[in-house]
């Protein structure tokens, strides 16, 4: 898939690269950071335009971010009310995830495009506890924004060695979203016994 990836923004540019992050922001297995590191070697290299590569990668995931939210508010709450109740998804616990959300999940709109998989479910999850319309874009848009100049920056500084680094970047995600989630758990357990 991945090769695939690179041969169709070769060979179709930013048509690719903006259609690419739409359905990769949805959910579909595209490779997004590889798909924005080869753009920014790509710049590096003169192939593509600077102002025109990041409008054109950041349209594409504010598209798709933008989708995913309105498929979470049009859909997903209708699902979660007809059959919530056998995942034990009481309306209680939707309010909480809605007053979570309203507190300090707007945060992760804005770095969950870093932690693979998380992208492509805060927005769903924004959508569907009702966050409201300019909150959302706020918050998701200023991810986006720090989301394509962060990888196309690292393509474009990195140059020839884009590709040698670019393997390694997955790990070191997957373990900082690891060394978060533990320190996100240490602080809600804290806090809960602190409250006691």
């Amino acid at each position: 898939m991945e090769q695939q990836v690179l041969a169709w923004i070769t060979q179709y540019g930013y048509l690719a690269i903006f259609f690419l992050l739409v359905f990769g922001i949805i959910g579909l297995p595209i490779p997004d950071e590889t798909l924005l590191t080869f753009t920014g070697y790509l710049i590096y290299r003169g192939n593509l335009s600077l102002p025109l590569a990041f409008a054109t990668a950041l349209a594409g995931s504010a598209s798709g971010i933008t989708i995913s939210y309105a498929l979470g508010r049009s859909f997903g709450l209708a699902v979660l009310h007809r059959y919530g109740k056998y995942l034990h998804l009481t309306q209680d616990r939707l309010n909480r995830a809605h007053a979570w959300f309203e507190r300090i999940g707007h945060w992760a709109l804005t770095f969950g495009y870093f932690i693979p998989g998380v992208r492509h479910l805060t927005a769903y999850a924004a959508g569907m506890t009702e966050v409201a319309p300019h909150q959302f874009a706020l918050f998701a848009y200023s991810g986006s924004v720090l989301w394509v100049s962060s990888f196309l920056a690292l393509g474009y500084f990195l140059g020839e060695r884009w590709q040698a680094v670019e393997e390694n970047v997955d790990r070191y995600l997957v373990g900082i979203s690891i060394a978060l989630a533990v320190a996100i758990m240490a602080y809600l357990l804290w806090r809960k016994w602190r409250k006691r």
